[in-house]
């Protein structure tokens, strides 16, 4: 008998412990949205998690390592854009991550995941301009989208190897060889002096339409004379096959295009290059920026990270929200009829 209650004490004690470290733990919870102490417990979630309410911004979140509104954690996030990207598919992506983790990838939610932090990754990086050299390569490609030939155009600086421009297109014209320079332009700000081809015509007018006499033509095939050929970016190309892979299944052009401006963050910013010493065109180009991989552009989304310049509304927004809709009038119910009572009548 005094054996039980001796147990039992002790037991009592370790809970004693367990929740007073969960009320400490607590007191130094924050607002995910607002970084305020202010919050309090607010039910559970369907999977039987602690949600919690904050009374300074009225926002309700799930203490874990994810963004709002996002049951996946930060770091898985980041690890499974960076590998679908570095050439990883879909399918050995939703194998490996129910291995590792328990949990299914959805290709749906993965879709809305990489288009959103992919557009995030393009706006980002299109602040910062390339210190490139003055040739400029160029060549194009056949992809296979939604059982169509698509035509991909590049266009790399030939120091830095940084992929200025990535076009696709169901044409090889003139106009398709403008809008690849153009935007080369707009990244680089700066004309080259001489951009080397293959002997595609279309390459001939659409480099003098965009640039005139200011930027030398020069044709040449990838196995000429050394500095006059266009080997480096039919190197890129073989490189272009691991995104050839993760393109697989696209139906939609602008979809791809989409997926390739995403690419091409990745491939300038955060893939090594052993021609260029392990370092990153990014770098090699000197350009500072401030991500070094995925997963930093996605904690970068974070509230508390956009904590300073974040503009929060002076009440609540559960407040907010209530009062927006107390002013909207409400359909009457029609009575309801008693059968009984008309009978009696």
């Amino acid at each position: 008998m005094a054996e039980n209650i001796g147990n039992l004490r002790q037991a009592a004690k370790v809970l004693e412990d367990i929740v007073r470290m969960r009320i400490d733990m607590e007191k130094d919870l924050k607002c995910k949205y607002c970084d305020s102490h202010n919050v309090v417990r607010n039910g559970h979630s369907r999977n039987k998690q602690q949600r919690y309410l904050c009374k300074k911004c009225g926002s309700v979140f799930i203490d874990n390592d994810a963004l709002p509104r996002m049951q996946i954690s930060v770091r898985q996030l980041g690890e499974v854009i960076g590998q679908y990207y570095g050439g990883m598919s879909l399918k050995e992506l939703r194998r490996q991550f129910e291995q590792q983790h328990g949990k299914m990838l959805s290709r749906s939610s993965f879709d809305r995941w990489l288009n959103r932090f992919s557009k995030i990754a393009v706006g980002e990086a299109r602040k910062y301009h390339p210190k490139v050299g003055d040739m400029w390569i160029a060549d194009e490609t056949v992809l296979k989208i939604g059982g169509k030939n698509i035509w991909c155009w590049d266009i790399i600086d030939s120091d830095s190897r940084f992929l200025l421009a990535t076009h696709l297109s169901l044409t090889r014209t003139t106009k398709d060889a403008q809008i690849l320079m153009e935007k080369a332009e707009s990244v680089a700000s700066k004309i080259p002096k001489v951009v080397l081809t293959d002997s595609l015509r279309a390459y001939i007018d659409g480099i003098e339409l965009t640039w005139g006499s200011e930027t030398k033509h020069i044709q040449s095939q990838p196995f000429a004379e050394a500095g006059i050929s266009t080997n480096k970016i039919e190197r890129f190309h073989s490189t272009l096959k691991t995104r050839t892979e993760i393109m697989r299944g696209l139906k939609s052009l602008k979809t791809a295009q989409a997926l390739l401006d995403g690419w091409l963050v990745h491939y300038n910013f955060f893939r090594s290059h052993e021609s260029l010493d392990d370092k990153t065109p990014a770098e090699e180009a000197d350009v500072k920026f401030p991500f070094k991989d995925w997963l930093d552009i996605i904690e970068a989304q974070s509230p508390k990270h956009k904590a300073e310049t974040m503009k929060l509304p002076s009440k609540p927004l559960h407040i907010i929200y209530k009062k927006r809709h107390q002013g909207k009038i409400r359909r009457k119910s029609k009575p309801s009829t008693n059968l009984i009572a008309l009978t009696l009548r």
